[in-house]
């Protein structure tokens, strides 16, 4: 035993002897082999010093690094007396990547983008065979089911170590989806479930679309797709088992999803398990929730609108530091929530970093978030400034990345934001009873990268010609506080009538919040008002006739409670707008707006929407001028022509000195497969335009117009379109009436 401890203890002194000898001075570097990396370039990489002292496993070391630089496809190292000697086989270089059997230009650019191998690069020839797989992966994206990929090596002319690398494609045929099942315990329609998945069946009138086609990462969103909309339904336990394809002998591709839905759940028992810390009595507002929900079907939907609930308390009470979580617990058919509020870990923002912006200015970004650097970090504030971002419409994506700071309560943020075509053209048209309207404009949302909004506009009728330039500045000087100012133009020509007019307007303004959810907004309006009358005019326009000049300020007062501006399906916005004469040469006006919009959502599949609007001019010393004249805004009552009900005078639509509107809107958000990107809303609009306060010559009605009807919004490759069908159920002998209306744009 005691010798083979003393062997033991001699083989240690050996082993550390040997390693302290094998540890050299480099006093003399030797490369060979390389033809295009010189010895500098090596040493650089390899980090090789003279003078260091080095051991084997260094000396490994310095293999490993230059192997990384991937310039070598064989390296070896010989250390000996201070001179360390690297022998190098050079990888070749690829000097050019051809695709040949690809016909489209488009598809070869983005192939040669995705490959790991470049022009001017080394080549590597373990990469190619991932490269391969890539292009595979592409062509299957597009449908081609069986892709044949193979990679060809060619001498280059270009010199020695150069090559020219081909890559040969059959794409094969493109199968498209013929159909499209659904088995198991799917307790849902197929029909239901088709507009449910991304993935469509092949339609004559899908010929534009890419979804008819298999894609393999299509299908596995599908599934995401499938069960999310399951557990929206109470399927708590629902579990998509697999997706098969079968290519038939005639062409064409079946696809199939293996369903298990499970039991249906409802929610039983809703809890909270609040802090000590905090005042439970601010969270009383969860209670309304809980009263909606308890004993409907369980839904995540649910769960995130009570989380939205509390994040809104935290909010409105700016608390700080404040996390949440929910536990569900299954109980038979029921299923128990319990939402825990607790104190989180104190941490601040260290550093904002913003990128992927090359068009807009930093300051635009950051002057719409909410945390600055060095302030507590906030989950809620960072959430609602990304909110803010996308509300600008000048980005196609916003996101966030948080990372660990210099220290553990410090905290990185990046925004990350991706531009769009900010710019926009849009036309439409109108047809009806008389005749025919066209509209034209064209905006810009992001002028200079400032975030500035730009809109030039012009409207032609038979009678008519309207023209407007405006520009806002939705955060002017970075105060949080918009300002607009613009300018309009109005020519009217109605020979019937006996008269022509134009009207000016010059207009500055600015909309800022006074209070929580409370904003205000004055403005100031310029106006130059000429009116012209021939013999055949009514004794009421010749006393009109003439050229006037109004100074008028306006305040508005709005409360906005919507959970979004954008397609809200909860909340109210109440407007009131009141316009105060400064200065009139003549016929001075009192102007009055009021307008309320409530939005409640019934289900999933129903938002609707009450809108009440009512208008009043009236005249301070003899009668209100016909400039100045109340109409129904179009989207108040539609199904007529827009200006063409209420009070005339010689054939004449003179307008009111009241106006109101009620309208009922139901949003049908999944009446239509997504897919297809169009949202329908029903509508019943009810309206009046009533009294002139001059000659009881001018013709009155006291009738309430009203119209149902259909409007979409289609989303297509050639820009938004916008659709009204419309159908009067009660109108004025004089109305003139439009049945279908639609706009059409495009971006830039």
């Amino acid at each position: 035993m005691r010798k083979s401890i003393h062997n033991f203890c001699i083989l240690i002194i050996l082993i550390l002897a040997h390693t302290s000898v094998s540890a050299e001075i480099l006093k003399k570097l030797e490369i060979t082999g390389n033809q295009r990396i010189s010895l500098e370039t090596i040493q650089v990489y390899g980090e090789i010093e003279k003078g260091k002292d080095y051991s084997q496993e260094e000396i490994n070391q310095i293999i490993k690094k230059l192997y990384d630089t991937k310039f070598f496809s064989n390296i070896s190292i010989n250390f000996s007396q201070g001179v360390l000697n690297i022998k190098v086989t050079e990888n070749p270089i690829i000097n050019s990547i051809l695709i040949e059997g690809e016909p489209t230009k488009k598809y070869k650019e983005v192939m040669l983008d995705l490959l790991t191998l470049k022009e001017k690069s080394s080549y590597i020839k373990s990469d190619i065979k991932n490269d391969v797989q890539t292009i595979k992966s592409f062509y299957k994206s597009l449908g081609y089911y069986s892709p044949k990929v193979e990679a060809r090596v060619q001498d280059s002319k270009s010199g020695d170590n150069f090559l020219n690398l081909i890559f040969i494609i059959d794409r094969g045929k493109r199968e498209k989806i013929s159909k499209i099942y659904f088995i198991g315990d799917k307790k849902i329609k197929t029909k239901r479930l088709r507009d449910v998945v991304a993935t469509e069946e092949a339609k004559f009138w899908k010929f534009i679309s890419r979804n008819i086609y298999l894609n393999e990462q299509r299908i596995e969103l599908d599934k995401r797709l499938l069960k999310n909309y399951y557990l929206s339904k109470g399927y708590y336990d629902v579990e998509v088992l697999s997706s098969n394809v079968f290519i038939k002998d005639k062409g064409g591709i079946e696809l199939t999803f293996s369903i298990n839905s499970g039991k249906r759940y409802r929610i039983k028992k809703i809890a909270t398990n609040i802090d000590p810390v905090f005042d439970k009595s601010i969270f009383k507002p969860l209670e309304n929730d809980f009263k909606d929900f308890a004993g409907r079907y369980y839904s995540p939907f649910k769960i995130t609108k009570i989380l939205q609930t509390i994040d809104d308390i935290i909010d409105d009470n700016e608390l700080q530091f404040v996390n949440h979580s929910v536990g569900e617990t299954v109980d038979g058919d029921f299923i128990d929530l319990e939402f825990k509020i607790f104190e989180g870990r104190k941490v601040q923002v260290e550093r904002i970093d913003v990128k992927g912006n090359t068009v807009t200015i930093d300051s635009v970004i950051r002057s719409e978030l909410l945390l600055d650097e060095g302030d507590p970090f906030s989950k809620i504030k960072l959430e609602k400034s990304i909110s803010n971002l996308k509300a600008r419409n000048i980005f196609k994506s916003v996101k966030h990345k948080l990372s660990k700071g210099s220290t553990d309560d410090l905290r990185v943020m990046e925004i990350i934001v991706e531009e769009k075509p900010t710019g926009e053209i849009t036309a439409g048209a109108g047809t009806g009873t008389d005749g025919t309207t066209f509209q034209f404009a064209i905006a810009e949302n992001n002028y200079l990268g400032k975030g500035l909004r730009v809109n030039a506009s012009l409207d032609l009728s038979e009678s008519s010609i309207r023209g407007g330039l405006d520009v806002v500045d939705p955060n002017y000087n970075y105060s949080g506080n918009s300002l607009d100012y613009g300018i309009s133009s109005q020519k009217t020509d109605r020979p019937a009538a006996g008269y022509e007019s134009s009207l000016t307007l010059f207009g500055i303004g600015t909309k800022f919040e006074q209070y929580d959810d409370i904003f205000l907004s004055p403005r100031i309006e310029l106006a130059f008002d000429d009116l012209s009358v021939d013999d055949s005019a009514s004794k009421s326009l010749k006393r009109q006739e003439g050229s006037f000049a109004d100074l008028t300020f306006f305040y508005g007062v709005e409360k906005d409670t919507r959970d979004r501006s954008f397609m809200p399906t909860r909340g109210s916005i109440f407007g009131f707008r009141q316009g105060l004469p400064i200065y009139a040469e003549d016929q001075a006006a009192l102007y009055n707006k009021l307008s309320i919009n409530k939005y409640h959502s019934f289900s999933d599949d129903v938002t609707g929407a009450l809108k009440f609007y009512s208008a009043a001019i009236v005249a301070l010393d003899d009668e209100v001028r016909i400039s100045k004249r109340l109409h129904i805004p179009s989207s108040r009552l539609r199904g007529f022509k827009r200006r063409k009900i209420g009070p005339i005078d010689g054939g004449d639509y003179v307008g009111g000195n009241y106006a109101a509107a009620i309208n009922f809107e139901a949003a049908l958000p999944n009446l239509l497969p997504e897919a297809t990107q169009t949202d329908v809303a029903a509508f019943l609009d009810l309206a009046n335009l009533w009294h002139a306060d001059y000659e009881a010559a001018v013709g009155q009605s006291s009738k309430i117009r009203s119209s149902v009807g259909i409007a979409t919004n289609m989303f297509t490759p050639i820009g938004p379109l916008n659709f009204v069908f419309a159908k009067n159920i009660t109108a004025a002998e004089s109305d003139q009436t439009q049945t279908f209306k639609f706009e059409i744009g495009t971006s830039f």
